[in-house]
């Protein structure tokens, strides 16, 4: 293993589940401007897998023990509902800090945090890795080239056929699970967001899945959203229609996420990170005649060497953290709307 640079930030992880395991712990260790200290975690089994998965970093029992050792930033991926508790226990004791999503439960909490690394002077950021999917880095691309003329709607979907048990109680349900990703996407692309529309289906657990969002953009640009652990036929991951064509991408989800699950991740694949085979390539659509459009790498690998930078004081975190609050505003509208029956409408 190469010896990473003197000024490599020296970053913790708080929690070692799924996404700890696979989305950031592997992304941590693989950037050259990252040290992989460790990992906050009484689980025995976890720290037995942290120790066969990432034998140079050590186990703690806290954040304080994290900060003794040395730490300056901290990634939180726990349940959500501790998510603000443990970002706002993490800059009072001088981290930079990245979370998991939901960044927040609502948006009071998403602001108080926002608020207090704004008063702290620490960089604060929301993982929200799906910017830079493949698949959503070529819409982008087509959207700022012109390609599709002014985009007059944004299809997009997050749909698994996993019926029992879906999220975990403690994260809150699928509008929260999958919605951050959906809506920040939308904001993303499309800008502030005027009214907001949803439905869901309520599990036996109480859980909300089956989730549909339709939000009307200032711009006067409708996005459609829909989030579902339980959808048996997933419909087009993204349909984004302009006034000259649209671009349709029917194929599997970005594979990253597989890719980092199956045990690969930037280091062991180098430049084919994050690559896409021209089965999963989306189409550009005009009527009856279309081109196949060759999808753009996948770039999760980009974040953590970005967000190291804004700890140096040499650029900015990769997400601002005011756009998870732009989020959660949106979110909780959502759920206002799914709940009442009611169009929501922002200010």
């Amino acid at each position: 293993m190469s010896t990473p640079p003197a000024d490599a930030v020296r970053f913790g992880l708080v929690g070692y589940g799924f996404g700890g395991r696979y989305f950031h712990a592997p992304l941590i260790a693989a950037a050259a401007e990252c040290t992989l200290l460790g990992v906050v975690t009484r689980s025995a089994d976890r720290r037995e897998l942290l120790a066969r998965e990432h034998p140079g970093a050590a186990a703690f029992d806290s954040l304080e023990q994290l900060v003794d050792a040395g730490a300056e930033a901290v990634a939180i991926s726990t349940p959500a509902d501790t998510h603000s508790e443990l970002t706002d226990r993490a800059l009072d004791l001088g981290l930079a800090v990245v979370c998991d999503k939901p960044f927040a439960l609502d948006a009071a909490a998403a602001r108080a945090s926002v608020e207090k690394a704004e008063r702290l002077g620490l960089p604060l950021a929301p993982y929200q890795n799906r910017r830079w999917d493949s698949d959503f880095r070529t819409v982008r691309a087509l959207v700022t080239d012109g390609v599709l003329g002014t985009v007059t709607r944004f299809e997009s979907r997050f749909e698994r056929f996993t019926p029992e048990p879906g999220p975990a109680p403690s994260g809150g349900g699928t509008l929260l699970d999958f919605g951050s990703h959906l809506v920040d996407q939308a904001l993303v692309l499309l800008g502030p967001v005027a009214t907001v529309y949803a439905e869901w289906r309520l599990r036996d657990s109480g859980l909300d899945d089956d989730v549909l969002v339709a939000l009307t953009h200032t711009s006067g640009a409708h996005s459609l959203l829909a989030g579902s652990w339980s959808e048996g036929a997933p419909g087009w991951r993204f349909r984004v229609t302009g006034t000259t064509g649209s671009y349709v991408v029917d194929g599997p989800m970005d594979g990253q996420e597989d890719a980092l699950v199956a045990g690969q991740s930037p280091s062991t694949l180098g430049d084919a990170w994050g690559a896409e085979p021209e089965a999963r390539w989306g189409r550009l659509r005009s009527g009856d005649t279309g081109a196949v459009v060759p999808t753009l790498p996948g770039a999760w690998d980009t974040f953590y060497p970005t967000f190291a930078a804004a700890v140096r004081g040499r650029g900015l975190v990769p997400v601002d953290a005011r756009d998870a609050v732009a989020t959660a505003t949106v979110l909780d509208a959502a759920r206002r709307s799914a709940t009442e029956g009611v169009v929501v409408r922002l200010g």
